[in-house]
């Protein structure tokens, strides 16, 4: 049997993990079942939130979610087939899509705000202000760390197949 030299207590991605599966579980999404899926409604959630003070397009998709463009071309035309957004092209820019919620979407946009200020309440619970700022000072590190990995990959297979 081989050890790890990774102990479980102090394992970051573990907890990390953990910590998202819970989030998922107890976010609005699974109180308002719009026929969509869990990456569906974490998107329109944002474009929900963002377009409240700024125009939306689908490269801010790409880059909050950490996907490309491919996928968040797709998820954006599921999301326009049900009737959540629309798109409209930006008259500087035609190949330019501004990202709409509809309607149907804005109909949600209070549940989901509610939502986001009840789990920011209890993942804040019990932790002060100083440790909080830390931690989210840590966990952007983490993030920049791995998409800098990403990137050094990225920019290792260019002009070769992937998974070859």
């Amino acid at each position: 049997m081989v050890k790890s030299n990774i102990d479980d207590k102090n394992h970051a991605g573990r907890l990390i993990h953990m910590l998202s599966h819970q989030l998922k579980r107890q976010s609005f999404i699974n109180e308002v079942d719009c026929g969509l899926t869990t990456a569906q409604k974490h998107v329109l959630e944002y474009i929900l939130m963002e377009s409240l003070t700024r125009d939306v397009y689908q490269k801010d998709i790409e880059e909050n979610f950490k996907i490309r463009r491919s996928s968040a071309s797709g998820m954006l035309q599921l999301l326009e087939k049900n009737g959540f957004i629309q798109r409209e092209s930006v008259k500087q820019d035609a190949r330019l899509k501004k990202i709409i919620p509809t309607k149907k979407a804005e109909a949600i946009r209070s549940v989901i705000q509610e939502n986001i200020n009840e789990m920011e309440t209890q993942l804040r619970e019990g932790i002060s202000d100083t440790d909080f700022t830390i931690g989210m000072d840590v966990l952007r590190q983490m993030l920049y760390n791995l998409s800098k990995n990403e990137n050094k990959m990225e920019s290792s297979n260019i002009g070769t197949k992937q998974g070859y």
